[in-house]
């Protein structure tokens, strides 16, 4: 396909999007169906996302197809150089005004926004290196200067081009499709077999999933989501993996939904997202400081009630993919002043060093999402 069709499907997704609607969605909803090759919508995906990487460096008055060029053609100069696209520039012009506010955008975390997104997969216990091998192009993460890696971590940076939803090994259930930040986050949580977890905000369940084989499919997890759609995907995801000790239940954020206490309970909670900019650069365009006030506020009141549900002894670990100060140590700061008796506890993956109870993953530093996790015990 010559590259004007793809400028041209790209330049369709871009102009049927409603104003505040994600990307992501529209594109899927666009390729959806026969009509394109992997190959082209992989190139289109890469071109609508290319869009938004480069917003602030395009000519808004010429045709969306003249900004999807521009945008590539910038995307494979930086690609060649990072250093041709000055720091400068990058703050001015890669994130909005209000993100100083929050964090400091440093030069390193500009440049890895600017880079197309890795692409993880965790493998089933014991299956990560026959799936390295049988899939081809996959390479394992190297975390060992920033990070304490888990010695059973089952994640592989896929580079092939097989769409990896159509291998047998997928529909096998060898593997799942999950950011390493999100893989890392379940190793944080560092479940025992037979232990009782409740997955507060379990969404589609890969969080659940990883738990569950951490757990070695023993024990109970509970999964809750105020979504039945996403949920209704937790049970297919689960059925395909052979996942069994989960139940799910539907959860709006009030008072635990169990009358039962938990050896440790996950909440992954409803953030701004700003840790996934560099995957979902739109995102950068259409989150506000607004939505970073509001979403604190749900976090905080989500741990309290997370927090109760716990036994004595418990682990709670918050986590959230965003770097906001005001969703990560603001929070943690809050529930913190809320729950003395609950105490920071280390956190298997943190680095020697590190502040107890609270660990930031930059995405410059792991080459995927950011995320921020916290973890408390509750007293006996």
């Amino acid at each position: 396909m010559r590259e004007s069709a793809i400028l041209n499907h790209a330049a369709r997704v871009l102009d049927s999007l409603p104003p505040g609607a994600p990307a992501d969605a529209a594109l899927r909803r666009y390729l959806e169906g026969p009509r394109l090759g992997a190959a082209e919508k992989r190139a289109v995906s890469q071109a609508v996302f290319a869009n938004f990487r480069w917003l602030g460096w395009l000519d808004q008055a010429s045709s969306t197809q003249k900004r999807v060029e521009q945008a590539l053609e910038l995307q494979e100069r930086f690609d060649a150089d990072p250093s041709s696209v000055k720091a400068e520039a990058l703050a001015a012009r890669a994130v909005p005004g209000w993100l100083a506010s929050e964090m400091e955008p440093g030069p390193e975390y500009l440049r890895q926004l600017q880079r197309p997104p890795a692409l993880w997969i965790r493998g089933r216990p014991g299956k990560a290196s026959g799936l390295a091998a049988a899939l081809g192009g996959c390479e394992p993460p190297d975390l060992s200067a920033h990070l304490a890696a888990p010695a059973d971590l089952a994640a592989l940076r896929y580079r092939g081009e097989s769409d990896l939803f159509l291998t047998p090994q997928f529909r096998s259930g060898e593997f799942e499709i999950q950011d390493l930040s999100s893989q890392l986050v379940g190793h944080a949580c560092a479940p025992v077999a037979g232990e009782t977890w409740w997955d507060a905000c379990a969404g589609e369940g890969g969080k659940t999933l990883h738990l569950s084989d951490l757990m070695r499919n023993k024990g109970m997890i509970w999964a809750t989501d105020r979504s039945a759609r996403r949920l209704a995907v937790l049970r297919r995801r689960a059925a395909r993996a052979g996942a069994f000790n989960y139940r799910v239940s539907e959860w709006g954020g009030g008072a635990p939904p169990l009358l039962a206490r938990f050896d440790g309970v996950l909440l992954d909670a409803p953030c701004s997202g700003v840790g996934t900019w560099q995957r979902n650069p739109h995102a950068r365009w259409t989150v506000t400081p607004r939505d970073v006030a509001e979403l604190a506020g749900i976090q905080l009141r989500l741990l309290r009630s997370a927090a109760a549900a716990l036994k004595p002894g418990g682990r709670l670990v918050y986590s959230v993919c965003t770097l906001t100060r005001s969703e990560t140590v603001a929070v943690a700061k809050a529930f913190a002043a809320d729950h003395p008796g609950f105490v920071p506890i280390p956190l298997p993956i943190a680095p020697a060093g590190t502040e107890a109870g609270q660990l930031t993953l930059w995405p410059q530093e792991i080459n995927a999402n950011g995320m921020f996790i916290a973890c408390w015990k509750r007293p006996l």
